[in-house]
């Protein structure tokens, strides 16, 4: 039995990003992100989002999975509604306080109130594991929310995210009006509020793009893209896979904490600046900026590694690797034996690193030393090989299997079949 599920997605499964758009991973970053919209209809695309979430899925959620805020959110016509409409007591054994009241969501869908489900890729097992294939393909975080949306109802108003998305329509219609940005590539500090006059005015142009999306649609918006959308006819759900893309700013800023090793940058301004007079401060302002020419001119080759090292952490903190099942997994160590195969996890983020005679595997969570002799085993599945357990270069096949059980109840390595 797979433990990662890879025969639920059959035999045709397909790259995440090749489900969203028809063309490759090079001619989508080159013309679109980023950049411009994408529109893909259906008929173009290999498969549709069903398999991803449904209307009974929805109703599923809603109903039967205990969901809590703030995993739920609904609002109308641009504000959001009070959660106490929505949302009560889990009752006797869930004395929770915020759990969704199915009741309460059906008033107020009936009375026009839109339903957003967010964190889909924390909560529903088609879109975690799609999700997690699509972080793995582009690089970046990844995130997905459902908009459930009443007929010929408005959720909110115009205004731009802050990360990129993709659109996937899952039932009914939804018309979606898009302008260029007021503010190119916005950080997640930057929300289109701090430009509300601007945004509302741009909203009042012609459009660069008017369209309805149906069922099997899908649509790419950059961060930035003013867009605004409204159900058409009958209930519309659709989902959005929204894409954190790591930026230049990013990196800078990871630049800037490195420096704080280096004891130039830490020193301190003259006693009795005047922190208030501009004139007393731009001196100094362009003092910094030129040690950082300086140590950009010439780059410390340890800089650009504990920044490089600052990124993994931080993109490791903000994402998931695939997730494993305790129960079967004990199961499987149980006949865990030489012809078992195993791989990495997919999605884990680790490094590892030689030290004298021990060899160290370092995660998000943990460190792990092994004999140095476990080298070239490690290298060969961590660098994505699927291997036999006898088949683990460098080791018996007794000491592979007490690498490989260690390794799989460590969360390094899952069991391919057993």
């Amino acid at each position: 039995m797979s433990l990662q599920h890879d025969e639920q997605r059959g035999p045709d499964h397909r790259s995440a990003l090749s489900r969203l758009t028809t063309l490759d991973r090079r001619a989508f970053a080159d013309r679109h992100w980023g950049r411009a919209p994408l529109l893909t209809r259906a008929a173009d695309l290999p498969s549709s989002f069903d398999d991803l979430l449904t209307a009974d899925a929805v109703d599923e959620l809603i109903s039967e999975r205990g969901v809590r805020t703030p995993f739920v959110r609904m609002a109308k016509d641009g504000a959001l509604t009070d959660r106490s409409r929505y949302t009560g007591s889990g009752g006797f054994g869930a004395e929770v306080t915020d759990q969704l009241d199915s009741a309460g969501v059906l008033a107020a869908f009936a009375e026009g109130h839109t339903l957003v489900l967010q964190g889909l890729h924390r909560l529903w097992p088609s879109i975690i594991r799609f999700s997690g294939d699509l972080v793995e393909e582009i690089g970046h975080p990844v995130q997905v929310n459902s908009y459930i949306t009443p007929a010929s109802s408005r959720g909110f108003d115009p205004h731009h995210d802050v990360h990129d998305v993709f659109v996937l329509q899952i039932a009914g219609e939804k018309r979606w009006i898009l302008h260029p940005p007021v503010h190119e590539h916005p950080l997640a500090d930057q929300p289109w509020t701090d430009h509300r006059a601007a945004v509302g005015a741009r909203a009042a142009e012609t459009p660069t793009l008017d369209t309805v999306l149906r069922p099997g649609d899908a649509l790419y918006v950059p961060r930035g893209w003013i867009h605004s959308a409204e159900a058409l006819g009958a209930t519309s759900i659709h989902l959005t896979v929204g894409m954190s893309a790591l930026t230049r700013h990013d990196l800078l800023r990871q630049v800037v904490a490195a420096l704080a090793d280096d004891a130039t940058f830490r020193a301190p301004l003259p006693l009795g600046l005047d922190p208030t007079d501009p004139d007393a401060v731009a001196p100094h302002v362009q003092s910094v900026l030129s040690d950082l020419a300086a140590a950009a001119g010439d780059p410390d080759p340890s800089l650009t590694a504990s920044v490089a090292d600052r990124v993994r952490r931080r993109f490791a903190d903000v994402t998931r690797a695939a997730p494993v099942r305790p129960l079967a997994t004990v199961d499987a160590l149980a006949t865990l034996g030489a012809a078992t195969l195993v791989r990495r996890r997919p999605g884990l983020v680790l490094t590892t690193d030689t030290e004298s005679d021990r060899v160290h595997v370092r995660t998000r969570r943990t460190t792990i030393s092994l004999p140095v002799e476990c080298a070239p085993a490690l290298d060969a599945v961590l660098g994505g090989k699927v291997l036999a357990v006898a088949d683990l270069p460098g080791l018996t096949v007794e000491d592979a299997v007490v690498v490989v059980r260690r390794l799989v109840r460590e969360g390094v390595f899952v069991i391919e079949s057993a």
